[in-house]
């Protein structure tokens, strides 16, 4: 299998003998959490329904022009590859990101965490993110607005050990990749704000350097994590309004617990080919 190249923010850790894989992990040896700009895990609301395995998903209230970072922990004894998307964009190159193992990722050693204060901009500097308008988000500057308002980290295993020679601390991030020509820039594009996204803050030093490291084909685990504006957190009923806060209906067209697929029709007589009566 080829090896990628990957890119870290500097650690120091020992690192004992390669030895195989002895169990397959699972979300619970992966751990993130979004923190404010006070240093604190901004709180989050778990979805109450059953989802695949590996997968977690979770509302979480963002707070206009608030700085925040996000932190992952490795629970396992294996180092691990992690591809973390926001809005949709891949946080180190900057493309749209499929959360796929081809893409540029951060690498954790044993029992390591990690936090991540912006988009790399630099192999010794980010932009930090911050919450703000999705017109005035990142992503949306690029005219991508497919995934906006989700913080997204897919954990890989290694298929072999690639040691870095220098030996201990690395943060890893896979071979140059732009963003991609579908993704342009769009000077057209609509500002939208009524929902909100991350925007590419001031820049701050964050030193990395690259290491080998060769990921499965499929993560082993997935986060997932909306983060909205209060008032949507009221509205669907995901936190509890105090007095004189509006609390609307529920919408149609989004129902956390409509999981299903869409049955045929109860009656054939309906419609006549593709015209509707």
């Amino acid at each position: 299998m080829k090896k990628w190249q990957a890119i870290l923010a500097a650690m120091v850790l020992a690192l004992g003998p390669a030895a195989a894989w002895a169990q397959r992990y699972g979300a619970g040896d992966v751990e993130v959490e979004v923190i404010g700009d006070r240093g604190g895990a901004l709180p989050e609301y778990p979805l109450r329904r059953e989802e695949r395995p590996g997968i977690y998903k979770a509302y979480l209230e963002a707070r206009r022009n608030e700085r925040y970072s996000i932190r992952v922990r490795n629970r396992t004894d294996r180092r691990i590859g992690v591809v973390i998307a926001v809005d949709g964009r891949n946080i180190i190159s900057g493309a749209r990101s499929e959360l796929a193992a081809d893409e540029r990722m951060y690498v954790l050693g044993p029992r390591e965490q990690e936090t991540y204060e912006g988009w790399r901009s630099g192999k010794n500097r980010v932009n930090r993110f911050y919450f703000t308008e999705a017109g005035e988000s990142y992503a949306e500057s690029w005219g991508d607005s497919s995934a906006m308002g989700v913080i997204a980290v897919a954990a890989f295993q290694e298929v072999s050990r690639a040691w870095d020679r220098e030996g201990d601390r690395y943060n890893a991030q896979r071979g140059s990749r732009a963003p991609s020509p579908e993704a342009a820039p769009s000077a057209s594009a609509p500002r939208r704000s009524a929902e909100p996204g991350t925007g590419y803050g001031e820049t701050e030093w964050s030193p990395s350097r690259q290491v080998e490291f060769s990921p499965e084909r499929r993560p082993f685990s997935q986060f997932f994590i909306k983060y909205v504006w209060r008032d949507t957190l009221c509205r669907q009923g995901v936190i509890e309004c105090d007095r004189g806060e509006r609390r609307p209906s529920r919408n149609r067209f989004w129902d956390d617990s409509n999981d299903q697929f869409a049955p045929p029709p109860p009656r054939r007589d309906r419609y006549e080919g593709e015209k509707w009566r």
